[in-house]
């Protein structure tokens, strides 16, 4: 009798996570997996726990229970620079680029943690300092050629129109060369082209750099159109998960965005239709 394959571990594991602010408990119970090349979504309502969950994960708070293994290694009490090194790299909902300094600038920034020079060098303005530097700008030039923002190297960041400083958010992320991208709501103040736009780079930077992505994001038009699948939060706790396709049919889903009463009458219909049909 030939023996099963293993399935492969999960690059992210997440077991009964929980996070308590005083007497609120934001994250319950939290369990998710995320497998290495998957295109995921965390989705819920305003204050459903999701962006608490992403901070938990890359160390800006410190779960109160439960467990996050990343690649095998517990993140747990790891702060964000030791997590950021591991192979998580992330955006934030309200951008944080440094927008006085050039988009070459903060690119190269994140390009520093390889940097490969010592500190003395630095200080000493060695041969090795200045050679180092001189790759890391030609690999920021060359990064930034991938995201069409090569001809805006020398503007001032915050001077970019609002796609193009998302777009740059996203390319600093990348620069770190992570393992697992998280994206807090990229669509968010995206007019209908730059969501286009937007689809079509989430599509190419997971397949162009190999990634693995989860994304917390309220336009619906992003989530089902590139999340493979998606788990749905509201009060800290997970009430659905499945396909973009299963998602969208959940009645606790629909009463946990539009209320109890649309959630009556989407199962109606549904069932109206599986009748029809």
């Amino acid at each position: 009798m030939t023996a099963k394959k293993a399935s492969p571990a999960p690059l992210l594991e997440i077991v009964g996570l929980n996070k308590n602010f005083g007497g609120l408990r934001a994250v319950k119970d939290l369990n998710l997996t995320i497998n290495k090349g998957e295109l995921a979504g965390l989705i819920g309502p305003n204050g459903a726990g999701k962006t608490t969950a992403f901070n938990l994960i890359t160390g800006i708070y410190v779960a109160t229970s439960g467990s996050i293994h990343f690649d095998s290694t517990d993140l747990v009490g790891l702060p964000p620079f030791d997590i950021t090194h591991l192979g998580i790299a992330r955006t934030f909902q309200n951008i944080r680029l440094f927008p006085n300094l050039t988009v070459l600038d903060n690119v190269r920034i994140a390009y520093h943690a390889h940097a490969g020079y010592s500190l003395g060098d630095a200080i000493l303005r060695t041969p090795r300092f200045f050679q180092k530097e001189k790759e890391l700008t030609e690999q920021a030039q060359e990064f930034l050629g991938v995201f069409n923002l090569q001809d805006r190297q020398g503007e001032i960041a915050k001077n970019l129109p609002y796609g193009e400083q998302r777009r740059l958010e996203i390319a600093r992320a990348l620069a770190a060369d992570p393992k697992l991208l998280l994206l807090d709501e990229p669509a968010a103040g995206m007019n209908s082209k730059e969501i286009v736009s937007l689809m079509e780079l989430i599509h190419f930077i997971r397949d162009k750099f190999n990634l693995t992505i989860l994304l917390i994001e309220h336009q619906m038009r992003v989530v089902m159109g590139v999340c493979e699948r998606i788990t749905v939060m509201d009060f800290g706790e997970v009430i659905a998960r499945g396909t973009p396709e299963e998602i969208q049919a959940d009645p606790k889903v629909v009463e946990a965005y539009l209320g109890r009463g649309a959630a009556a009458l989407a199962k109606k219909l549904s069932g109206k239709r599986s009748h029809v049909d």
